[in-house]
């Protein structure tokens, strides 16, 4: 019994559990999209949606690309569909959505998330939002979280409807944070976060399914089922 319980007490000082992404309860990551290879992926070479991360992984790592971080970046509908506007490597692979209806995508102001081929990023709303061929990749979602400084009119304080989420912003300085609960919080306290950040405007991607991937920090999530995701990658050397 007591070499047992020796054993014991030996695992559980080598196990480590996962570092924190940060040290105020959310997982982050920030882009410069400048120097660094961020795109949208959802199906693979043969149409086929990606899903996961740990697909999305094994598949990039088939052409030479490390994964260096991925979230799911937006809701979806039936057989892995995007939900509303996706714009791939310049492609309008599924329109805009300007339609009304249920559910956190449609709580109004929602907004879109996209990238530019001169190495810019911006998050603006749905009605603010034009097609331009300088659009590289782009992402629907909603509701806005952060819009020209203020929050989503429709947050309170205290509010009790708490879940794990995820959402992407833009700094002043340009660069993109991505950013993921690791508790349960409301929109409010989403939103708010990256108010203290630094953003101006910024948007929910999605709730309780999210995952985040990003080795660097010890946070290592490759399950899920998604529509479409967002990745950063590097040459693998």
């Amino acid at each position: 019994m007591l070499v047992l319980l020796a054993c014991l007490v030996g695992a559980a000082l080598l196990w480590k559990a996962p570092r924190p992404a940060s040290a105020d309860g959310y997982v982050r990551y920030t882009v410069d999209v400048r120097r660094q290879d961020l795109r949208l992926y959802w199906q693979d070479d043969r149409q086929q949606p990606l899903r996961s991360i740990a697909n999305l992984r094994n598949w990039l790592e088939g052409q030479g690309q490390r994964l260096v971080f991925a979230t799911n970046a937006g809701m979806y509908k039936a057989n892995n569909v995007p939900q509303g506007l996706f714009i791939q490597n310049g492609r309008v692979l599924n329109p805009l959505d300007t339609t009304r209806g249920a559910g956190n995508f449609y709580l109004k102001p929602n907004g879109v998330f996209y990238t530019t081929s001169d190495g810019q990023a911006q998050v603006c709303s749905t009605e603010q939002f034009r097609y331009s061929r300088r659009i590289r990749y782009a992402t629907q979602s909603g509701p806005l979280l952060l819009l020209h400084g203020r929050m989503h009119p429709a947050f309170r304080r205290g509010a009790a409807n708490l879940n794990v989420r995820n959402g992407v912003g833009v700094l002043p300085n340009g660069q993109v944070v991505f950013a993921m609960s690791r508790q349960k919080v409301s929109l409010y306290e989403f939103a708010d976060y990256f108010r203290r950040l630094g953003c101006r405007n910024a948007l929910y991607l999605d709730g309780f399914v999210s995952r985040t991937y990003l080795p660097a920090k010890g946070w290592v999530q490759t399950d899920g089922d998604f529509g479409v995701l967002v990745g950063v990658t590097e040459p693998m050397r």
